[in-house]
């Protein structure tokens, strides 16, 4: 093998998709805030902000030696610990720095997504840092599992972009963090509606955007990898959107724009693993296979006391966990991949399979764990009335939407009753 080389054009790729896929964070915060009810849509996107904060650090400092550093086949060293031994040296075709910084997104981009079902009653300061700790105890492991050397890699588990580490990661701490914190007190007695779907589908449009990124970029290289996962990046989500469409249309007699907005991202959660892997027919195929078991996971849950409050499990825990096996089925030599069942190499669902389960068998109880500490650091759910004032009110001390002529609550959770200051239009108390 020759020494590695820095390519021009794979490193002005790669600093594009480091961008796109840092989209993805307020794209989600747009996602998710339009979900929710109005006096919580700044609490949530600030929980996705939030995250870029400190998890962000985190990989610099720690994060991303534990995830890519070379020691053993369960977890990174400390070589590169603070950034050290990572500079403009060539990692394949691209500078370490910018690999980093790239890999970095994927981190960010998981602990968002956990936001999503503890929304509207965890408190702040409670959910960073939980998910400060989640970020290097089980996403950075994890990733080194897969990508950084580590045992599910050297076994053969297919997973072009994060269907195992990220979606399925964050698909499995979701339900967990949600039945720890507890449903929200209204949940079950009244409707809890989206309160902007215009935000939501703004999110999903961002999303996808970003997602090309997300997942052409993991091919580290501007080639015909990236074009594959480019492709079929975009063509995923287009069948899971019919499908989507075709199953409301025939339960309720109408196709729903949030229903919409949440086949999308399906779409794109069920190819990432196979995106450079698979045919574009077979991406088709996926997508559409896809959009099935995560709609009657999201119709199943309604009926349960599971308040996953923006179905995190259904989307990204079931979607995630369809991909990965569905890779196994379409993987083919052809297209970049080792071949899966269709292709004469049934086994490789079996290798999927396997990284499934060892996934899910140490996200669910490290995070179970994870949050039980954090409980005894500080409380994880607002009080009742914080959360009946609303959490951008006694999380941040401000709103989502305002008028200039009304009245504010400027409360802390846990303070006496509140205080009430007037704002006019001229400015603020």
């Amino acid at each position: 093998m020759g020494v590695a080389t820095i390519v021009a054009a794979d490193t002005a790729w790669m600093l594009v998709c480091t961008a796109l896929v840092l989209i993805m964070v307020p794209a989600a915060g747009f996602f998710y805030g339009g979900l929710v009810r109005s006096k919580n849509a700044l609490n949530t996107m600030m929980m996705c902000v939030g995250a870029i904060g400190v998890v962000g650090v985190l990989w610099a400092l720690v994060g991303y030696s534990l995830a890519f550093g070379s020691t053993t086949r369960w977890i990174g060293g400390l070589q590169h610990v603070a950034l050290q031994n990572v500079g403009l040296e060539a990692r394949g075709t691209i500078p370490h720095l910018l690999f980093m910084a790239y890999q970095g997104t994927f981190a960010l981009v998981t602990a968002v997504l956990i936001a999503g079902a503890v929304v509207e009653r965890m408190r702040f300061g409670a959910y960073l840092t939980f998910i400060a700790a989640w970020s290097l105890v089980v996403y950075a492991p994890v990733a080194h599992w897969v990508w950084g050397g580590g045992w599910l890699g050297q076994l053969g588990v297919l997973d072009f972009a994060g269907g195992t580490v990220v979606h399925i990661n964050a698909g499995v701490a979701a339900p967990v963090a949600a039945l720890l914190v507890g449903g929200r007190k209204d949940y079950a007695r009244q409707a809890m509606l989206p309160h902007n779907v215009p935000f939501v589908l703004l999110g999903t449009s961002l999303l996808y955007f970003g997602w090309f990124g997300f997942n052409a970029g993991s091919a580290l290289a501007a080639n015909g990898a990236a074009v594959l996962a480019f492709t079929n990046t975009l063509l995923a989500p287009m069948s899971a959107l019919v499908v989507w469409m075709a199953l409301d249309a025939a339960r309720t007699g109408r196709a729903t724009a949030v229903g919409a907005a949440t086949a999308v991202v399906i779409g794109l959660v069920v190819i990432t693993p196979a995106a450079g892997f698979v045919s574009p027919r077979s991406a088709l195929a996926m997508g559409a296979i896809g959009a099935v078991p995560s709609y009657f996971a999201i119709v199943w849950r309604a009926r349960t006391r599971l308040d996953d409050s923006l179905d995190v499990l259904a989307g990204h825990g079931v979607g995630g966990v369809t991909g990965a096996l569905l890779t196994g089925v379409f993987a083919s030599a052809q297209w970049g991949g080792t071949n899966g069942l269709l292709h004469g190499r049934p086994v490789q669902v079996g290798l999927q399979a396997i990284g499934v389960l060892a996934t899910i068998a140490y996200c669910a109880p490290v995070t179970y764990l994870l949050l039980k500490a954090t409980a005894l650091v500080v409380p994880l759910r607002a009080s009742s009335r914080a959360e009946g004032l609303g959490m951008d009110i006694t999380q941040h001390g401000e709103e989502a939407y305002f008028d200039g002529e009304g009245a504010v609550l400027v409360f802390r959770d846990g303070d006496a009753p509140p205080a009430l200051t007037t704002r006019g239009a001229q400015g603020a108390a």
